[in-house]
């Protein structure tokens, strides 16, 4: 049975399996209810899920990014152990929220190191939701294809683009060939989702629209990240965060051609 049809009924996947998150949540948001069937779980967070404008952190009542980073890491170990993946072992690269971009060499060297050994990665896809979601999907492809036929094979968790000017949320761009899974949750499952997203009281603001079931994966696409995804407009250009795409397309094209190629 292979790793999405073994998280479709509900099975165990015993495999070593990494996730590669922009933020602390994201893992609960994407796929929180099978978290606790992974018992060789390692979690990667690129960000210390605290921008330096401190908008956000000013809004939860905290004087410093700093206060407010560790207020976030504090309640993802929370809500890890409320949704039964406790046992996760935690890595944060811990890069300011919206700015990994610009240490995308040196995060692709990281995940290079980590993701060796592991059998699975599960990462954003690139839809330009956010610009950290954006450079986890570029980073985890060209860590992979670095490490060859050694490489663990890459799926992604829906998150959220731009369709007809209004943003989807917990929905992929659909992609050719690569079929989706849907999983509906069962009345525990979300019952137990919506417990760990509660741990998460600096977010409530930002996050009580994201749908907490279906949660949906599929296969990671072969994408060209040297050109924008469709529908070639940016959430975060909209709601005025992290830059713009054009900014986020010419750091990617510096790390594309460092690399030699633009990665599938």
């Amino acid at each position: 049975m292979d790793f999405l049809e073994n998280l479709s009924a509900g099975g165990r996947v015993e495999a070593p399996v990494v996730i590669v998150a922009a933020h602390p949540d994201d893992e609960i948001l994407g796929l929180g209810s099978r978290l606790c069937r992974l018992p060789q779980l390692s979690i990667i967070h690129l960000t210390d899920g605290a921008p330096r404008d401190l908008r956000d952190a000013v809004r939860e009542g905290f004087d410093s990014w700093q206060d407010y980073a560790a207020a976030r890491r504090a309640e993802l170990v929370v809500a890890l152990a409320e949704i039964g993946a406790g046992h996760a072992a935690l890595n944060a690269y811990d890069y300011p929220d919206q700015e990994v971009a610009l240490h995308l060499s040196e995060t692709v060297a990281c995940l290079q190191a980590d993701l060796a050994g592991a059998a699975y990665v599960v990462t954003h896809p690139y839809e330009h939701g956010h610009p950290d979601h954006d450079t986890a999907a570029l980073a985890v492809a060209l860590a992979t294809s670095r490490l060859g036929s050694a490489a663990p094979e890459r799926f992604e968790f829906a998150s959220y683009h731009l369709a007809e000017g209004k943003v989807r949320l917990g929905e992929f761009w659909p992609a050719p060939g690569y079929a989706e899974t849907v999983l509906p949750l069962s009345e525990a499952e979300l019952a137990q989702k919506r417990a760990a997203m509660a741990r998460f009281e600096t977010q409530k603001a930002l996050g009580s629209g994201f749908p907490l079931s279906p949660e949906r994966f599929r296969k990671a696409p072969n994408y060209d990240f040297a050109i924008p995804a469709p529908p070639g407009r940016a959430v975060y250009e909209q709601w005025g965060i992290g830059g713009s795409l054009a900014e986020w397309g010419r750091h990617a094209d510096a790390v594309l051609a460092a690399e030699g190629a633009a990665c599938a």
